[in-house]
Protein backbone atom coordinates (compact mmCIF):
# COMPACT_ATOMS: atom_id res chain seq x y z
CA UNK A 1 0.00 0.00 0.00
CA UNK A 2 1.63 3.37 -0.96
CA UNK A 3 2.14 6.00 2.21
CA UNK A 4 -0.03 9.08 1.18
CA UNK A 5 1.94 11.21 4.10
CA UNK A 6 5.23 9.97 2.69
CA UNK A 7 4.22 11.46 -0.45
CA UNK A 8 3.11 14.86 0.97
CA UNK A 9 6.40 14.86 3.39
CA UNK A 10 8.49 14.81 0.26
CA UNK A 11 6.01 17.80 -1.27
CA UNK A 12 6.72 19.74 1.51
CA UNK A 13 10.32 19.16 2.31
CA UNK A 14 11.37 19.27 -1.63
CA UNK A 15 9.84 22.15 -2.32
CA UNK A 16 11.67 23.86 0.82
CA UNK A 17 14.90 22.48 -0.14
CA UNK A 18 14.77 23.44 -3.44
CA UNK A 19 14.10 26.91 -2.81
CA UNK A 20 17.99 27.07 -1.50
CA UNK A 21 20.08 24.64 -3.08
CA UNK A 22 19.78 22.25 -6.27
CA UNK A 23 17.19 20.20 -6.82
CA UNK A 24 17.59 16.46 -6.35
CA UNK A 25 16.06 13.10 -5.50
CA UNK A 26 17.23 10.91 -3.37
CA UNK A 27 14.10 8.68 -2.99
CA UNK A 28 13.49 5.46 -4.26
CA UNK A 29 10.88 3.26 -5.98
CA UNK A 30 7.71 5.06 -6.27
CA UNK A 31 8.30 8.01 -3.71
CA UNK A 32 11.35 8.45 -6.96
CA UNK A 33 8.88 8.66 -9.31
CA UNK A 34 6.64 11.20 -7.30
CA UNK A 35 9.85 13.07 -6.19
CA UNK A 36 10.64 13.31 -10.50
CA UNK A 37 6.94 14.69 -11.19
CA UNK A 38 7.23 16.86 -8.47
CA UNK A 39 10.08 18.41 -10.00
CA UNK A 40 8.40 19.03 -13.44
CA UNK A 41 5.85 20.99 -11.01
CA UNK A 42 8.70 23.47 -9.48
CA UNK A 43 10.42 24.26 -12.52
CA UNK A 44 7.12 24.80 -14.08
CA UNK A 45 6.12 27.28 -11.54
CA UNK A 46 9.01 29.30 -11.76
CA UNK A 47 9.00 29.36 -15.37
CA UNK A 48 5.24 30.51 -15.64
CA UNK A 49 6.83 33.75 -13.37
CA UNK A 50 9.36 34.50 -15.48
CA UNK A 51 6.68 34.33 -18.48
CA UNK A 52 4.44 37.09 -16.87
CA UNK A 53 6.80 39.20 -15.96
CA UNK A 54 6.72 42.57 -17.64
CA UNK A 55 10.59 42.90 -17.56
CA UNK A 56 11.76 40.11 -19.74
CA UNK A 57 11.98 40.56 -23.67
CA UNK A 58 9.95 38.91 -26.57
CA UNK A 59 12.69 36.40 -27.08
CA UNK A 60 12.92 35.74 -23.63
CA UNK A 61 9.27 35.23 -23.21
CA UNK A 62 9.35 32.88 -26.17
CA UNK A 63 12.30 30.55 -24.98
CA UNK A 64 10.69 30.67 -21.85
CA UNK A 65 7.26 29.38 -23.45
CA UNK A 66 9.28 26.27 -24.94
CA UNK A 67 10.86 25.37 -21.89
CA UNK A 68 6.91 25.24 -20.49
CA UNK A 69 5.87 22.90 -23.21
CA UNK A 70 8.49 20.21 -22.69
CA UNK A 71 8.27 20.95 -18.80
CA UNK A 72 4.29 20.27 -19.42
CA UNK A 73 4.67 16.99 -21.69
CA UNK A 74 7.34 15.46 -19.20
CA UNK A 75 5.09 16.34 -15.99
CA UNK A 76 2.00 14.47 -17.74
CA UNK A 77 3.97 11.51 -19.05
CA UNK A 78 5.05 11.27 -15.13
CA UNK A 79 1.61 11.35 -14.35
CA UNK A 80 1.28 8.43 -16.57
CA UNK A 81 4.16 6.67 -14.90
CA UNK A 82 2.64 6.94 -11.44
CA UNK A 83 -0.67 4.89 -12.50
CA UNK A 84 1.78 2.49 -14.43
CA UNK A 85 3.63 2.05 -11.28
CA UNK A 86 0.74 1.03 -9.28
CA UNK A 87 -1.19 -0.82 -11.72
CA UNK A 88 2.23 -3.09 -11.64
CA UNK A 89 2.12 -3.16 -7.87
CA UNK A 90 -1.67 -4.38 -7.71
CA UNK A 91 -0.23 -7.07 -10.35
CA UNK A 92 2.14 -7.44 -7.72
CA UNK A 93 -0.12 -8.04 -5.20
CA UNK A 94 -2.44 -9.86 -6.81
CA UNK A 95 -5.25 -7.64 -6.30
CA UNK A 96 -8.08 -8.29 -9.02
CA UNK A 97 -10.78 -6.01 -8.55
CA UNK A 98 -14.37 -7.33 -8.28
CA UNK A 99 -16.88 -7.49 -10.98
CA UNK A 100 -18.72 -4.56 -10.52
CA UNK A 101 -15.62 -2.24 -9.33
CA UNK A 102 -15.93 1.18 -11.02
CA UNK A 103 -13.79 3.22 -12.14
CA UNK A 104 -12.64 6.58 -10.76
CA UNK A 105 -12.95 10.06 -12.60
CA UNK A 106 -9.15 11.32 -11.71
CA UNK A 107 -6.58 8.21 -11.37
CA UNK A 108 -4.07 8.54 -8.40
CA UNK A 109 -1.13 10.42 -10.56
CA UNK A 110 -3.73 12.92 -11.35
CA UNK A 111 -4.51 13.56 -7.68
CA UNK A 112 -0.43 13.47 -6.50
CA UNK A 113 -0.20 16.02 -9.26
CA UNK A 114 -2.95 18.10 -7.46
CA UNK A 115 -1.03 17.97 -4.07
CA UNK A 116 1.96 18.81 -5.64
CA UNK A 117 0.90 22.19 -7.16
CA UNK A 118 -0.77 22.57 -3.71
CA UNK A 119 2.11 22.34 -1.91
CA UNK A 120 3.90 24.91 -3.77
CA UNK A 121 0.77 27.12 -3.61
CA UNK A 122 1.17 26.53 -0.36
CA UNK A 123 4.96 27.77 0.15
CA UNK A 124 4.74 30.33 -1.76
CA UNK A 125 1.63 31.76 0.20
CA UNK A 126 3.66 31.24 3.63
CA UNK A 127 6.11 33.42 1.52
CA UNK A 128 3.54 36.18 1.32
CA UNK A 129 2.68 36.02 5.13
CA UNK A 130 5.89 36.64 6.19
CA UNK A 131 6.36 39.78 4.04
CA UNK A 132 7.70 43.07 5.77
CA UNK A 133 6.45 45.29 3.21
CA UNK A 134 2.74 44.94 2.89
CA UNK A 135 0.01 46.60 4.89
CA UNK A 136 -2.24 44.63 7.04
CA UNK A 137 -5.11 44.14 4.16
CA UNK A 138 -2.76 42.12 2.29
CA UNK A 139 -1.66 39.77 5.28
CA UNK A 140 -5.66 39.21 5.64
CA UNK A 141 -5.94 38.56 2.22
CA UNK A 142 -3.08 35.84 2.13
CA UNK A 143 -4.12 34.25 5.23
CA UNK A 144 -7.40 34.09 4.37
CA UNK A 145 -6.82 32.25 0.95
CA UNK A 146 -3.74 29.94 3.17
CA UNK A 147 -6.65 28.25 5.48
CA UNK A 148 -8.45 27.53 2.23
CA UNK A 149 -5.33 25.97 0.48
CA UNK A 150 -4.55 23.93 3.87
CA UNK A 151 -8.01 22.75 3.81
CA UNK A 152 -8.04 21.93 0.25
CA UNK A 153 -4.86 20.03 0.40
CA UNK A 154 -6.17 18.05 3.70
CA UNK A 155 -9.41 16.91 1.71
CA UNK A 156 -7.27 16.31 -1.38
CA UNK A 157 -5.10 14.02 0.64
CA UNK A 158 -7.92 11.72 2.33
CA UNK A 159 -9.20 11.41 -0.95
CA UNK A 160 -6.09 9.80 -2.30
CA UNK A 161 -6.31 7.62 1.15
CA UNK A 162 -9.58 6.40 0.21
CA UNK A 163 -9.43 5.70 -3.48
CA UNK A 164 -5.72 3.93 -2.83
CA UNK A 165 -7.75 1.97 -0.23
CA UNK A 166 -10.64 1.27 -2.78
CA UNK A 167 -8.31 0.61 -6.01
CA UNK A 168 -5.84 -1.74 -3.55
CA UNK A 169 -8.81 -3.63 -1.94
CA UNK A 170 -10.18 -3.91 -5.56
CA UNK A 171 -13.32 -2.26 -5.20
CA UNK A 172 -12.23 0.25 -7.68
CA UNK A 173 -10.35 -0.43 -10.90
CA UNK A 174 -7.45 1.73 -11.75
CA UNK A 175 -7.13 1.99 -16.29
CA UNK A 176 -4.61 4.68 -17.29
CA UNK A 177 -5.82 7.13 -19.90
CA UNK A 178 -3.49 8.20 -22.03
CA UNK A 179 -2.99 11.73 -23.12
CA UNK A 180 -1.37 11.77 -26.11
CA UNK A 181 -0.51 15.59 -26.03
CA UNK A 182 -0.46 16.56 -29.80
CA UNK A 183 1.50 19.79 -29.81
CA UNK A 184 5.13 18.78 -28.74
CA UNK A 185 4.59 15.80 -31.70
CA UNK A 186 6.46 16.83 -35.08
CA UNK A 187 4.21 14.52 -36.54
CA UNK A 188 0.88 15.25 -34.91
CA UNK A 189 0.98 19.27 -34.70
CA UNK A 190 0.71 21.00 -38.27
CA UNK A 191 3.10 23.56 -37.51
CA UNK A 192 5.82 21.27 -36.73
CA UNK A 193 5.31 19.06 -40.18
CA UNK A 194 6.28 19.69 -43.46
CA UNK A 195 5.16 23.83 -42.59
CA UNK A 196 1.78 22.92 -42.80
CA UNK A 197 -0.65 25.39 -40.83
CA UNK A 198 -4.51 24.88 -40.53
CA UNK A 199 -7.11 26.41 -41.74
CA UNK A 200 -7.56 30.64 -40.02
Amino acid sequence: MIDVQAILDLHETTVAQWHTRDIDNPYQGFLQCVCRQHEQNFRLWHQEDIARSPDVGDSVVAEVKRTIDRLNQRRNDLIEQLNDFLIAELAAAKVTAVADARLNTETPGSVIDRLSILALRLYHMEEQVARTDTGPDHLAKVKARRAILREQHHDLAASLRELLDDIFSGRKRLKVYRQFKMYNDPTLNPYLYAGKHPAE
